[in-house]
């Protein structure tokens, strides 16, 4: 079955029909992690979830294996398991505007009363991703994808962004930049807010890098809070290969308190 579905795919990235793929649910299996991979999935539209258990591979096939015979849910090549690595593209995608970013009052009230919190990029890349994935029962975020990650933020594609308390760091997100859009893989957050206004700040640096917006990958409420709204996909894959920003993420250290307006 899975070679019968690689020769339907052509075995490429440019072969997957990521606009007529189904809303919901995965739109490929397979593949690698490797920063080569990751980088053609983000310019397609595409982020990773890898499975980091063999209980959640066998999970995904039972869940799919349907999809995949049917052909709606492509495979591609380079791993025996290929249910290890689910490729998603969410229908509509959350988008934050970075022009429409904003802050709920408590959280702007917040920043006003701690002024020694401040905000660095790209200051610890690698920290800010292992921090993503401390204490989650999902640990989509695998020693692979942590690799390929790390790879992508030394070649320039992947960015982080720090909260700091004096010395401590409190809170922080990353992802991977493609043209005027940031798609923000994780956050975390040691101190309560550090995260949304990790999120915020990202927002405002990558609006001075001439960025349009930030995609969040999954909707809710916390996002919905920060200004992200639910965008077609069409439109987003729009987004992804249109106007680039060719402005480097600025990555000086700046009080937090400043995106309280």
């Amino acid at each position: 079955m899975y070679i019968h579905t690689l020769a339907r795919t052509g075995g490429s990235w440019e072969s997957l029909d990521v606009l007529g793929a189904p809303a919901d649910g995965p739109v490929a299996f397979g593949g690698d992690l490797g920063p080569q991979s990751l980088l053609a999935a983000y310019r397609r539209g595409l982020y990773p979830f890898p499975a980091a258990t063999e209980e959640q591979r066998i999970v995904n096939e039972l869940l799919h294996e349907a999809d995949v015979a049917a052909g709606a849910v492509k495979v591609l090549p380079g791993r025996e398991e290929p249910f290890s690595i689910a490729w998603c593209s969410p229908d509509p995608r959350p988008v934050i505007p970075v022009r429409e970013a904003r802050l709920q009052r408590s959280l702007r009230r917040q920043l006003r009363r701690t002024p020694e919190w401040t905000t660095t990029a790209d200051m610890c890349f690698e920290r800010v991703v292992r921090q993503c994935r401390t204490g989650r029962s999902e640990q989509w975020l695998t020693d692979d994808l942590l690799r390929g990650l790390c790879v992508l933020h030394e070649l320039g594609h992947a960015h982080s962004v720090e909260v700091w308390e004096g010395d401590e760091l409190v809170g922080g997100t990353f992802g991977v930049r493609v043209g005027a859009v940031f798609s923000a893989d994780s956050q975390f957050t040691v101190r309560s807010g550090a995260g949304k206004t990790a999120v915020a700040d990202l927002t405002r640096r990558f609006a001075a890098a001439g960025g349009l917006a930030v995609d969040v990958q999954r909707d809710g409420d916390h996002v919905r809070l920060l200004g992200a709204r639910p965008v077609p996909r069409a439109r987003y894959l729009a987004l992804l290969t249109g106007r680039r920003a060719t402005r480097p993420l600025p990555t000086e250290r700046l009080p937090a308190r400043r995106l309280a307006g």
